[in-house]
């Protein structure tokens, strides 16, 4: 009789030959697992190496831009002529240095604009609170070297809303001012504006510590207290610039000016009444002066238009804090507004 006995296929399997078969499934499912796990880590690490070489492709290529910019300075629209034509040049804002509104780029419009053969006349569009005098008596005297080096070719000045302090001075210096009978016109001044803050600091019980090498060195300093002596020296200073002002004025407006006692104190008027008083000759906007007076209906601008490095330095950033920056520093900003 042979011991190889073969077994009942109805006969239920040993415990230890079941257990080896799960064990063997789930070693087998671990492993699949694994795999699996380790595939998926490969395609996201190879995904977000493919979007980080999208990202630094991109930011190079900004980097060229800004780059190309930089060296080329496309600086706004080119001035294309057409003949005959009114030159346009705007004077917007505040007068300062640090503003569109600046003598340098208003007097290079105006070289521009007067040097072009095609130029029968020059309107400077004025919409100017004022600000400083002494970027606003550089645009007055170019305004008058450029009147005497073409002195066929006539500037006339178009008021806005507003024409006022430093605005005025630089327009004292065209051939004709027109204005709109709402408009603001006047404030022949000078003031020095500022703030003082020794009262609070002593009831704040702050000190101020400030040293200096010279006995005036600290005037105007906003935390230390005002004295006659730099109340007398500030006047002094102030009624300077504005003999300068009013001489300004009264050479660019001669005869048609009417003077009276309120004429150079400060106030302003409407464009109606500075009519009246002289400071302006007549009523009008662009398109009136250019087609009626200066018989050149075609207007082309030669302001100087905002360069794109600007812009996309303004939009980065890199202007970010200037305003109180400059708010800080006109402290005893001396100004024509």
């Amino acid at each position: 009789m042979s011991d190889n006995l073969t077994p009942d296929p109805q006969e239920p399997a040993a415990p230890g030959r079941e257990s080896r078969r799960g064990a063997a499934a789930d070693e087998l499912n671990w492993e699949r697992g694994a795999l699996e796990r380790v595939a998926l880590a490969a395609i996201k690490e190879q995904r977000a190496a493919r979007r980080w070489r999208i990202f630094f492709r991109f930011m190079f290529l900004g980097v060229l831009v800004i780059i190309a910019l930089a060296i080329f300075d496309f600086s706004g629209e080119k001035v294309a002529t057409t003949g005959r034509h009114t030159a346009l040049i705007a004077l917007d804002g505040e007068i300062s240095a640090d503003t569109n509104a600046n003598a340098e780029d208003i007097d290079t419009a105006l070289e521009s604009a007067f040097d072009d053969a095609g130029t029968a006349g020059v309107i400077l569009r004025c919409n100017s609170p004022g600000g400083s005098p002494v970027q606003a008596g550089i645009i007055y005297r170019d305004i008058r070297r450029l009147r005497a080096k073409y002195p066929s070719v006539p500037l006339y000045v178009v008021v806005g809303d507003m024409c006022a302090s430093g605005g005025y001075y630089a327009a004292a210096a065209a051939d004709k001012i027109y204005v709109d009978k709402a408009s603001i016109v006047g404030s022949i001044g000078v003031l020095m504006d500022g703030f003082g803050f020794t009262g609070l600091m002593d009831k704040l019980g702050i000190q101020r510590r400030m040293r200096t090498s010279g006995e005036n060195k600290g005037f105007f300093d906003p935390f230390s207290p005002d004295t006659p002596k730099m109340d007398e020296h500030a006047q002094a200073m102030l009624d300077q610039i504005h003999a300068q002002f009013i001489d300004a004025v009264k050479q660019g407006r001669g005869n048609r000016l009417k003077e009276g006692p309120d004429i150079f104190s400060g106030l302003f008027w409407t464009g109606e009444k500075s009519v009246e008083l002289g400071l302006a000759d007549g009523f009008g906007d662009t398109d009136f002066v250019a087609r009626e007076i200066i018989k050149a209906p075609d207007v082309v601008d030669y302001t100087v238009k905002e360069s794109i490095t600007d812009r996309v330095a303004r939009k980065f950033g890199a202007a970010v804090g200037s305003g109180a920056v400059r708010a800080m520093s006109t402290i005893g900003k001396l100004n024509l507004r």
